[in-house]
């Protein structure tokens, strides 16, 4: 990865005018990120992983949680931001040597397009065909899959995920968009639209459990709720960010608290106080089957709203 890489994308991709700015540039770890402004909202995103690492609607303080010891390396998914766990999530379900959530983080993506759009969003494609992948990642996924991602940055946040089975057999995908939400204080913040559902509690050796109210911190909590597609809501003392999703039907909420985070080594001294994941994909029992020749679509828009 060079300096003529990123004059490249710059040519093909890169926009400077009155509607905003699209430009490309050498980020930490020497891995190309690109930048994003428009009159709506501020973006920060990496080419490896198609990883967002801010997204800053106008007016508002930062919405995207990224740890201060994150590690930038090429090969290695970030601490923090918007991480795409791909094709499968968690552990996989044969081989546990394979990494965790799968290798769609910590591969570099394909800039398809970027432009403005007339609705002053703008709009950003990343591609990765697992055909085009080095021979060891290949073996933990044989067949034959490409995943389109298309993000449009403004005062929402639109991800959109596109499995294609490209192969002559149906494919079992799981799938998450990890998002890192900076919460400011997790004890004053709890995730609304969940009571009812059942889930899944991995501290508790995957007990199947039954939410009952608003989800609050004040422990560990890394939960896979199963059936959710309803909107959800992250609310905390000054604002509120809305959760709305198509093609999902798993929600994991997730915060290490204390004691797991200190095993980490890279969410930063108290880092844990100030983020919440809460994921849209599908994963355990809500998995997705994918017959030859057709795609699945995870969608997922986040808004901020004050309170």
């Amino acid at each position: 990865m060079n300096a003529l890489y990123i004059e490249e994308l710059n040519q093909r991709f890169g926009q400077s005018d009155d509607k905003g700015q699209i430009r490309f540039k050498m980020g930490k770890g020497d891995i190309p990120v690109v930048e994003i402004e428009n009159e709506q909202a501020s973006a920060l995103i990496s080419c490896q992983g198609a990883h967002v690492l801010s997204w800053r609607p106008d007016g508002q303080e930062e919405v995207i949680w990224v740890s201060r010891e994150a590690r930038y390396a090429k090969g290695q998914s970030v601490r923090g931001g918007i991480p795409i766990c791909w094709p499968w999530f968690g552990a996989h379900s044969e081989n546990t040597s394979f990494p965790a959530h799968g290798f769609a983080r910590t591969v570099l993506w394909e800039i398809t397009e970027a432009c403005q759009l007339d609705s002053g969003e703008t709009q950003i494609s990343f591609i990765l065909n697992t055909s085009q992948l080095d021979d060891t990642t290949r073996k933990t996924w044989p067949e034959s899959t490409s995943a389109l991602y298309v993000l449009t940055i403004g005062h929402s946040l639109k991800l959109e995920l596109i499995t294609q089975n490209n192969g002559v057999k149906a494919i079992c995908v799981g799938e998450a968009l990890h998002t890192y939400f900076n919460v400011g204080d997790v004890s004053k913040t709890s995730v609304t639209g969940l009571h009812g559902k059942d889930y899944l509690d991995k501290p508790d050796g995957f007990k199947r459990k039954k939410q009952s109210g608003d989800i609050g911190i004040d422990a560990e909590v890394d939960r896979v709720y199963l059936n959710t597609t309803d909107e959800l809501s992250i609310t905390g003392p000054q604002r509120k960010i809305v959760i709305s999703k198509q093609g999902s039907h798993s929600t994991i909420v997730w915060n290490p608290w204390k004691q797991v985070a200190e095993k980490m080594g890279d969410l930063g001294e108290g880092g844990y106080l100030n983020m919440l994941c809460v994921e849209s994909g599908n994963a355990a029992d809500d998995v997705v089957t994918i017959k030859p020749g057709e795609s699945h679509t995870l969608q997922v828009v986040y808004r901020v709203e004050n309170n």
